[in-house]
């Protein structure tokens, strides 16, 4: 995931990414008509969170065409269905950029199918098939756990699936794990031109880009979408991504006024990166025009690590902090919660 950080183009009013256009929108919401509804917004468990996580991570290495891959779809499937979503399986083929042919499994769990008022949440479920990072040292041919990366933000979105069956709401939420991801091309040289970088972003992210391209719902258009990616480590920092700014910039701010509000700004960190991480989030908004946003952790302002256990070995379970899954979980919790009571 992550793969590159591209500098964002300056704009005036419409969003341009650097490989598609779509609609303005006003950042402002339409004036809602409904009465506000008080809401207790649930508590998020971090212990709960932290055993999904070890679930994943006991599968073994979840990438496409392997049996821990479709062992932990299975599970996923089972919980989103155990905790009262309506899920589909949206299978797809995609060439990755070796040539392989990944079976990849989109993981829908709809709560409220019925509900015109909806939001999506969204993670990656998949994890790399090889160690690249330049910080890796060792087995750097083989694929890693992923805890971090994919296995913290399902885990997260499984456990408020857990608490949407506990405290039900009318609004309709849909709840969507994407594959294969994290099966990109990760080349240093490839970001020495902008027609090399964008090569590159198309090798990613290939579940989200079938998915958007193939939706599940005709002329599906949730409110906003929140994306998590790398929501588990210690000492995390979400600053404001590029991309998310560029598509979305109200909601963002939003997001991140709530989560200092609620004392957690020492992990919502009040700074804009330089530029815009290819993930999930980018092609949704490329392909769709749904306004959707990317919580992920990066280490510094200027976006150039992820962390020392991103594509490495060390991306296991000694990497997960329950803390930082109760904080990006109960910031998602109350977003929730409040547009569901309209009050966010």
């Amino acid at each position: 995931m992550k793969k590159y950080i591209l500098p964002i183009l300056k704009i005036t009013s419409c969003l341009v990414l650097t490989v598609g256009i779509f609609s303005c929108k006003n950042d402002k919401p339409a004036e809602e008509t409904a009465t506000l509804v008080q809401i207790k917004i649930p508590g998020f468990t971090a212990d709960s969170a932290y055993v999904f996580v070890e679930k994943q991570v006991a599968f073994g290495p979840r990438v496409p065409n392997t049996t821990a891959h479709q062992e932990c779809k299975n599970w996923l499937v089972q919980k989103l269905e155990g905790f009262g979503a309506k899920v589909i399986e949206q299978n797809f083929e995609a060439k990755a950029y070796t040539g392989t042919v990944l079976k990849g499994v989109n993981i829908i769990g709809q709560f409220n199918p019925a509900a015109k008022k909806r939001i999506m949440l969204n993670a990656h479920w998949d994890s790399r098939h090889i160690a690249d990072s330049k910080l890796s040292t060792e087995r750097r041919n083989e694929p890693i756990l992923g805890a971090d990366d994919g296995g913290s933000g399902v885990a997260v979105l499984l456990e408020v699936a857990r608490q949407l069956q506990a405290n039900p709401i009318d609004m309709g939420v849909d709840i969507i794990f994407f594959d294969a991801e994290d099966y990109g091309e990760h080349k240093e040289e490839a970001a020495a031109t902008q027609e090399a970088e964008m090569r590159s972003m198309e090798t990613w992210c290939l579940g989200s880009q079938y998915w958007s391209k193939n939706l599940h719902v005709s002329g599906y258009k949730p409110k906003f979408g929140i994306l998590l990616d790398m929501v588990g480590a210690q000492n995390a920092r979400f600053p404001k991504e590029g991309f998310s700014m560029q598509i979305a910039p109200a909601l963002v701010d939003k997001i991140w006024k709530l989560a200092k509000a609620m004392g957690y700004g020492n992990f919502f960190v009040d700074e804009q990166l330089s530029g815009g991480i290819t993930d999930d989030h980018y092609f949704v908004a490329r392909n769709t025009g749904i306004p959707i946003i990317d919580i992920i952790h990066v280490s510094n302002k200027d976006g150039q690590t992820f962390g020392d256990h991103w594509h490495t070995q060390n991306d296991n379970m000694n990497i997960i902090d329950k803390r930082t899954l109760k904080v990006v979980g109960q910031v998602v919790l109350a977003v929730v919660y409040k547009e569901a009571g309209g009050s966010f």
